[in-house]
């Protein structure tokens, strides 16, 4: 923007109008700014309905769904690491790591092993099922490092998998660990990697691990270490592999040395005995089954509740003396 020109046909120069001048455009770009639609983004944590489009047998007493949405609109991005909360048709809720492609906007794959009720009843949904799931939410975050070693036992394939993929170009290793072959989910897909960068270890072929450091044996100084899997193999791990290391478990860990304690949920005046082998996120979820929830592990903080008086509790793996009062 310039000054106007006089009558002789010369612009001026003067300082004042020079200012006045930036002054008029930075207000311009700013009510050009503020004018302007806001950016779209995705509003993740929300549920959807979506489809069972069709399930696979992927090993013994394993089965993989693959879900959309009923008008096959685009689903919410995720990353590795990424898990749904599962709402089964007869109101149990189970969570379940995405396994499929980050680059697939349109389905979402978790895989389950029979074990309990709610797996019992995800292996008995059909092609054509609705079922309500909430997020992608990551417990699990899968960082960018120089090197990685992936360390997954049985089911717990599903989180790692998609990692491994992610990580091809870079400099990695895989260790999957099961009871026998044919327990262990996607051996297919595994068969397409490197094979000089993967150990299928199987406990009929190699025996069970004696210890962490044998399952190691890739991990330099430099490594970061991700691993899923049984407690008993993480444990094992923890024992030898102190840093740069990144781990989620498929059950809570155990309590021990527990001790009873109350809880009263202040919203709705009630008090629940918490006994010394439960958490208190399990007993308030027989009363408030929407309580949120995600890792089961005290590290992700979406069970953070507000402690009247105090401060916030991780009500999935902390405990409390007497009597705790929560804000909810």
């Amino acid at each position: 923007m310039s000054a106007p020109p006089d009558l002789y046909g010369k612009r001026p120069t003067d300082r004042m109008w020079s200012f006045a001048a930036r002054a008029i455009s930075a207000y311009e770009v700013m009510t050009r700014l503020l004018r302007s639609e806001p950016p779209v983004r995705p509003v993740l944590g929300l549920s959807m309905k979506l489809v069972v489009r069709k399930t696979k047998a992927e090993a013994d007493d394993v089965v993989s769904l693959a879900m959309s949405k009923e008008d096959w609109s685009p689903l919410p991005t995720w990353q590795p690491g990424c898990h749904l909360d599962l709402r089964l048709p007869s109101g149990i809720e189970r969570q379940y790591s995405l396994c499929g492609d980050p680059e697939d906007r349109w389905t979402y794959r978790i895989a389950v092993r029979r074990l309990g009720a709610g797996s019992q009843e995800v292996h008995s949904l059909r092609e054509g099922d609705v079922v309500t799931v909430r997020g992608p939410r990551n417990a699990f975050p899968f960082i960018e490092v120089p090197r990685y070693l992936f360390i997954a036992g049985g089911i717990g394939i599903t989180p790692i998998l998609p990692m491994v993929k992610a990580a091809q170009g870079k400099d990695w290793h895989l260790v999957y660990c099961g009871r026998n072959r044919a327990s262990m989910p996607f051996l297919d897909e595994i068969a397409e990697l490197d094979p000089a960068r993967v150990w299928i270890r199987p406990d009929t072929e190699f025996g069970i691990p004696v210890s962490g450091k044998e399952l190691l044996t890739w991990a330099l100084p430099n490594t970061h270490v991700y691993c899923c899997g049984p407690p008993p193999m993480i444990a094992g791990i923890r024992v030898d592999r102190t840093t740069g290391l990144h781990y989620e478990r498929f059950s809570p860990p155990p309590i021990i040395d527990g001790r009873p304690f109350e809880v009263e949920l202040r919203r709705t005046g009630i008090i629940l005995q918490v006994p010394a082998d439960r958490t208190a996120l399990d007993v308030i979820r027989d009363a408030v089954p929407a309580v949120p929830y995600s890792c089961r592990q005290g590290f992700c903080g979406t069970c953070s509740t507000k402690v009247l008086g105090g401060d916030e509790m991780r009500i999935c793996v902390a405990r409390g003396h007497g009597r705790i009062v929560l804000d909810m």
